[in-house]
């Protein structure tokens, strides 16, 4: 059976992963896997700093910095499981018991490529323990792993609540009706209240598009509540969710080239940046 695999670190977004984790775990009946991975970038196994210092009387120097770096690391990866047993811990309270534990030293994006076949969805945090005192921002590796992963992916932020109402943040591309046919499939979000946004200036194509799409999830079961809102996107799609009083937004990942984004800007990337509440996003 495929897992659900929640990336643990010390952040504050910790215990929103294993809530996500637990939620998606309840739903689908589906085992956790808590996962902790120590980037070697900031915490090599070995040191080699024979380059930056001198031999003869520096060696007793070169062997002391090499010494620290290797007591750090060993530190870091105790942290590391603490963090996941506490983790471990506030599934079981959650009620999950089907949960396991792993711990890697290396890269988080090649970790994941390897957990890749066995991973039903990932849920990870909005920052990591580096930018989680950001009023907003999100971690290094967020967006490569977004980009790069093709399942989907539960963005968790603290504070967040067991969804009972969500959104859709819908613009009519190919991206995005892709993403329907994906939700339909997922069954993640069967039962809950379901509202359709489109943001943007009113016109017959946009009303012709959200009654389409409309129509495609009432198809799959759900009962929709359609809006369009007026305004640049992003905000747009914010103060509707901060309004509905919404615990999810449901959205495409990534639909144009790298180009594209850097000529005119990512919404993947912004809303991830402004989001007050989690995001499941589909590719």
């Amino acid at each position: 059976m495929k897992e659900i695999i929640a990336c643990i670190d010390g952040s504050h977004a910790a215990e929103a992963v294993c809530q996500g984790a637990a939620w998606a775990a309840s739903v689908w009946q589906a085992p956790v896997c808590l996962l902790h991975v120590l980037d070697h970038t900031e915490y090599p196994t070995e040191g080699d700093l024979s380059g930056s210092i001198g031999l003869g009387s520096r060696e007793q120097l070169l062997k002391e910095l090499a010494d620290l770096d290797n007591r750090r690391s060993r530190l870091a990866l105790q942290e590391g499981k603490l963090q996941l047993q506490a983790a471990e811990e506030t599934m079981q309270k959650l009620g999950e018991t089907s949960v396991t534990t792993l711990q890697r030293h290396g890269s988080l994006l090649e970790t994941l490529f390897g957990l890749a076949e066995q991973m039903r969805l990932l849920v990870i945090g909005r920052q990591g323990e580096a930018h989680e005192n950001e009023r907003e921002g999100i971690g290094s590796h967020l967006e490569s792993v977004i980009r790069a992963m093709h399942c989907p992916i539960l963005v968790m932020v603290p504070r967040s609540r067991t969804p009972e109402r969500f959104m859709i943040a819908y613009d009519g591309s190919r991206n995005s009706r892709e993403m329907l046919k994906q939700l339909g499939t997922l069954t993640l979000l069967q039962g809950k209240e379901c509202h359709l946004v489109m943001a943007g200036e009113d016109s017959a194509t946009q009303e012709h598009e959200l009654t389409q799409a409309a129509e495609q999830l009432k198809g799959m079961g759900f009962s929709v509540r359609t809006a369009r809102v007026p305004g640049e996107t992003i905000e747009a799609l914010t103060s509707y969710s901060q309004a509905h009083e919404m615990d999810l937004m449901v959205m495409g990942a990534y639909g144009h080239s790298r180009i594209r984004q850097f000529l005119v800007g990512s919404t993947t990337t912004a809303m991830l940046n402004r989001t007050s509440v989690p995001l499941l996003l589909l590719r």
